[in-house]
């Protein structure tokens, strides 16, 4: 028979632990103060309540009211309804030194069977135990909260444990051992941006295949699994997003926002790898671009990476609902192939003359484009292609006169740099209006900006609209 679980209340952390906590079991929950504790505790009363398992919160740190005033507007549930309902108990226990051990563990016991409590809290163990000083007592409550309230009373417990700054130890060496599971929260940064994650150190009868993984406090408390392909179940046509005044739109409404509205018109967009990005998650960002362009009438011209041919694009496009006129309309390759490709006729061969002459071809087959549509075009360029085929210097010519002439004709470029070329990346970050970095942590995808200046992004795959569109959810 198969171990009860009781759901975190956390997204994304469940997944991970094979559907929640061990019901009854007792989870130290540790972590520096503004690493998230509070909230998280919180939120696994909140699916309590949600799942008909009411709870309890003990509190010595901070009063009743402020919890509910503050926690309430973070998370954006109304916890004093919840208290009014009898679905939550918060006893505030701020002022405990004149107390014994056995008083607080009496009241927190009645208030348990009053509620009928499944869920318990206790915020935190650092403070119980330094208000009775003793370690005696200590090992005294340790014994008897889990004897008494996790053991006889089958009431899956959260402890919180507070690791003071400077320290990596947890605790008083007592919890950590008789605990089921220990949670740690941490909060540091990550190329000078702020980074939240948690690891999972331990938890009985679960096998963990991920013990790290990246969270935000955005709308309450969010763990980010590693991102994995999302399959599109009704499929249908990409929906164009409007263009704001004098600027392009990403076709991402969550990449506009991070970067102040889309993108200003005759722009150059830098977007670096890092060595764990894969090619289809790039494209996550990538494609939406291509295809708000194209499904307005817009003209693409594409030098795509190595790996990456005509076919492998034409189905990118399908999957965002394009017609084989549109590939055929407002399509062009340009691509490394040693024979002239006859499949296609919007596919050209570059690579066996002298980079300006391929340069020249180029522009001239995106004036044309421009010419046919009557609107600028959005030129993506692989610069590793560029650099197999003419090398850096060259490299760096190219994408200077590219970004000329996109200024001139307010079209758009789309740089993509892989790893390993920082500093390549260094010397073309001039004529980059727009500079991003793709990079993963923990399996989770993370991008930011560099020019303008963002915090961390977490990237996973919405296809609520019925095509795969990125979903990026700030860190904070």
């Amino acid at each position: 028979m198969g171990v009860r679980k009781v759901k975190s209340g956390i997204e994304g952390l469940d997944e991970v632990i094979g559907g929640g906590f061990p019901k009854g079991s007792l989870i130290l929950l540790a972590g520096r103060p503004g690493t998230g504790k509070t909230v998280f505790s919180m939120r696994f009363l909140v699916e309590g309540c949600r799942v008909g398992e009411p709870g309890v919160y003990v509190s010595f740190t901070e009063s009743k009211k402020t919890l509910i005033e503050n926690v309430s507007r973070h998370i954006g549930v109304d916890l004093g309804r919840l208290v009014g309902e009898g679905k939550l108990k918060i006893l505030d226990f701020t002022a405990v030194r004149e107390k014994g051990v056995s008083a607080v563990m009496n009241a927190i016991l009645d208030e348990i069977r009053a509620v009928k409590a499944k869920r318990l809290v206790i915020d935190s163990f650092s403070a119980m135990a330094q208000a009775f000083g003793s370690p005696i007592d200590v090992r005294i409550m340790v014994h008897l909260l889990l004897s008494r309230i996790v053991r006889g009373m089958g009431c899956t417990s959260l402890v919180i444990e507070e690791v003071p700054i400077g320290k990596s130890e947890i605790g008083f060496g007592v919890e950590e051992f008789v605990a089921d599971g220990i949670i740690v929260l941490r909060a540091g940064y990550l190329n000078d941006r702020l980074f939240r994650d948690l690891e999972l150190i331990k938890l009985r009868g679960v096998r963990l295949g991920e013990p790290k993984l990246a969270f935000t406090l955005e709308g309450g408390f969010k763990a980010f699994t590693p991102l994995k392909p999302k399959p599109v179940r009704e499929p249908k046509r990409f929906q164009p997003i409007p263009d704001p005044p004098g600027r392009y739109s990403t076709g991402s409404k969550d990449l506009d926002e991070a970067l102040g509205d889309g993108v200003a018109k005759g722009s150059t967009i830098l977007l670096e790898l890092d060595e764990k990005v894969s090619t289809p998650i790039y494209h996550l960002l990538a494609a939406p671009m291509v295809a708000n362009f194209m499904f307005q009438g817009r003209g693409v011209v594409i030098i795509p990476s190595s790996g990456v041919d005509p076919q492998l694009i034409r189905r990118r496009l399908q999957a965002y609902g394009g017609t084989e006129e549109e590939w055929k309309s407002y399509m062009r390759i340009l691509t490394i192939s040693v024979a002239e490709p006859t499949e296609f006729t919007n596919v050209a061969v570059i690579g066996r003359k002298d980079w300006r002459e391929d340069f020249d071809r180029a522009f001239k087959i995106g004036e044309e484009l421009m010419a046919e549509t009557g609107q600028p075009t959005l030129s993506i360029i692989s610069v590793d292609t560029l650099i197999t085929l003419y090398g850096e210097r060259a490299c760096e010519e190219i994408l200077n006169v590219g970004a000329t002439e996109v200024r001139k004709s307010k079209a758009l470029l789309l740089a993509i740099l892989k790893a390993g070329r920082r500093g390549l990346a260094v010397r073309l970050s001039p004529i980059a209006d727009v500079y991003l970095r793709l990079t993963r942590e923990h399996g989770c995808i993370l991008t930011y900006g560099i020019r303008p200046r963002t915090g961390l992004y977490a990237v996973e795959t919405d296809v609520s609209k019925g095509y795969p569109l990125p979903k990026l959810t700030p860190i904070v």
